[in-house]
């Protein structure tokens, strides 16, 4: 099993009220598109860096101590390949973020 992404859609992030220029549901269909495992929550209560996702490391990568990273801020088409580029890649614990996103990555609220 692969990493996979959990995206926030409900409160703030993913919507036209806070984010009006950004075509939310493509931004789904095209994860979907490339990625087997996309979940979509509610809140992930991370209105800060809203449009956030979390990138869950593989089953295999975890056991080896590897923990998820939450993106946030995913409003353009560079940083959303660049998600579905790491998960491609193995994510966490396995390859490194690619230059789209890595510095978007964003503490784990707590």
């Amino acid at each position: 099993m692969t990493a996979r992404i959990t995206v926030c859609r409900g409160c703030c992030c993913g919507t036209e009220r806070k984010h009006p220029d950004v075509d939310h549901d493509r931004q789904l269909d095209l994860l979907r598109a490339r990625l087997a495992t996309v979940k979509v929550a509610d809140c992930l209560d991370a209105c800060e860096v809203s449009n956030v996702v979390v990138v869950q490391p593989s089953p295999a990568a975890r056991a080896a101590g590897a923990k998820p990273v939450w993106v946030g801020s995913i409003l353009d088409d560079a940083s959303l390949h660049g998600v579905a580029d790491w998960v491609d890649a193995g994510g966490p614990g396995v390859a490194a973020p690619p230059p789209a996103i890595a510095d978007l990555i964003v503490a784990t609220p707590k």
